[in-house]
């Protein structure tokens, strides 16, 4: 009966799982921070609680939520909200929305994963007009203006990089306009 072992099955799907839910931890823990750290700790600021709700609704612990609350009322690093734009396969356009707290680092990161994806990072404005800023119940977010039909090659492309683009801790979110 070797290989039977339910603990060894439920142990690698729960390190998967585990692995997941760290990665949204984090990135919703920045999230708060920036949104604490603009707010002065004020938890009735809407920037502040619709952080608190997006972490909720991904089963964050309350501790959690405050830990970070806390963190960003105390003087450190700041912490920079930085839009990077980029075309991807079959010309879609791509806001890259980040959160980090060293620029120079970010700006590297996003640059290696376009191009090692074979596509380069391109110049501030040059995306943005094919997109509105609106806001929703989870914040602000980029809307497309101008859809851009793909093929399911490029499309197949387009999640890699996308995909490829979230692996990384420093990115939130990444809108594109394709159709």
């Amino acid at each position: 009966m070797s290989g039977h072992n339910k603990w060894a099955q439920i142990k690698h799907k729960k390190a998967i799982t585990d692995s997941k839910k760290s990665k949204i931890f984090s990135k919703l823990v920045r999230y708060i921070g920036v949104e604490a750290r603009l707010s002065k700790g004020d938890i009735n600021a809407p920037g502040l609680r619709a952080a608190i709700e997006k972490a909720k609704k991904v089963n964050m612990p309350s501790e959690n939520i405050e830990r970070a609350i806390k963190k960003a009322s105390e003087p450190s690093s700041q912490m920079e909200n930085i839009t990077y734009e980029a075309y991807g396969p079959g010309g879609v356009g791509m806001m890259i929305e980040t959160l980090t707290d060293s620029k120079n680092r970010t700006a590297q990161d996003i640059k290696h994963i376009l191009s090692k994806n074979g596509f380069p990072l391109a110049s501030i404005g040059s995306v943005a007009w094919s997109f509105n800023k609106e806001k929703t119940e989870e914040g602000m977010i980029w809307k497309p203006n101008i859809l851009t039909p793909l093929s399911d090659e490029d499309l197949e492309l387009l999640d890699k990089l996308v995909e490829d683009l979230e692996e990384n801790d420093d990115v939130q979110d990444v809108y594109t306009n394709a159709e």
